[in-house]
C-alpha cells in the first residue's frame, strides 16, 4: 500500500476513537506501515497548545487560530513526512473538526476557516473520512460513562446539534471523501461498516 491519509471524525463520545486501533490492525494486514495521531496534538508544541485549547477558556476564534496553530506545526512535522515516505497516517480529527466545532458550534464565519485552512495545509486534504453520526444526547450519556468532561465536552446539547449539523454540511461538499458511518450502532455493527469501506476502496 502507498501512503494515504486517513482522518476519524464526530462529536465527541460518538466512538470514533475506539476504532482507529482496528483500522491500524486492518490496514497492517494488507501491508501498510503506518503512524496514529491526533489533532490538536501530535507534536510536542501540538500536544502543549490542546491543554490550553481543552482547559482554558476562549472564544471560537481564539479557539480556531490555536488549533490551526498546532495544525501548521502537525503538518510540517508528522503528516506531510509519513505520506512523503509512504506511510499511511490515521488521524483522531482534522480540519473537517475545525469547520464543525468553531463553524458549526461557535458559528464563525467558514471563509475565515476556509482561508486558515489554506494558508495551514497549503491544499493537503485527507484520501478518505470516516465520520461518526450519533445524536448528541446518545453520545453525551457516553461520555459521562466513560471520563470527566473537558471545557468543550461541559456545553449544552444544543451546542452538540449545531456541530453535528456542521459535519453534515461538510460531508454534503466532499461526498467522496467523507463516509458517514452510523455510530449509534453496536461497536460490532460499526466496525463492520468502516471494514465494508474499506474494502470497497479496495483498502
Amino acid at each position: 500500500m502507498s501512503g494515504r491519509f486517513i482522518t476519524f471524525e464526530g462529536i465527541d463520545g460518538a466512538g470514533k476513537s475506539t476504532h482507529v486501533e482496528s483500522v491500524a490492525q486492518h490496514l497492517r494486514q494488507r501491508g501498510a506501515e503506518l503512524i496514529q495521531t491526533r489533532e490538536p496534538g501530535g507534536t510536542p508544541l501540538a500536544e502543549s497548545l490542546r491543554g490550553l485549547f481543552l482547559h482554558q477558556d476562549m472564544d471560537g476564534l481564539t479557539e480556531a487560530l490555536l488549533v490551526f496553530a498546532a495544525r501548521r506545526d502537525h503538518v510540517q512535522r508528522v503528516i506531510a513526512p509519513a505520506l512523503a515516505q509512504g506511510r499511511t497516517v490515521l488521524c483522531d480529527r482534522f480540519t473537517d473538526a475545525s469547520f464543525a466545532y468553531q463553524g458549526g458550534g461557535r458559528g464563525m464565519d467558514l471563509q475565515v476557516l476556509a482561508t486558515l485552512a489554506q494558508w495551514v495545509q497549503q491544499g493537503r486534504e485527507p484520501d478518505l473520512t470516516f465520520w461518526f453520526d450519533v445524536e448528541p444526547a446518545v453520545a453525551a450519556a457516553r461520555r459521562a460513562q466513560a471520563r470527566d468532561a473537558d471545557r468543550l465536552e461541559q456545553l449544552d446539547l444544543d451546542f452538540f446539534e449545531r456541530v453535528r449539523a456542521g459535519y453534515q454540511r461538510r460531508a454534503e461538499s466532499a461526498p467522496g471523501r467523507i463516509v458517514r458511518i452510523d455510530a449509534g450502532d453496536t461497536i460490532e455493527g460499526v466496525a463492520a461498516q468502516i471494514r465494508a469501506e474499506l474494502e470497497r476502496r479496495g483498502w
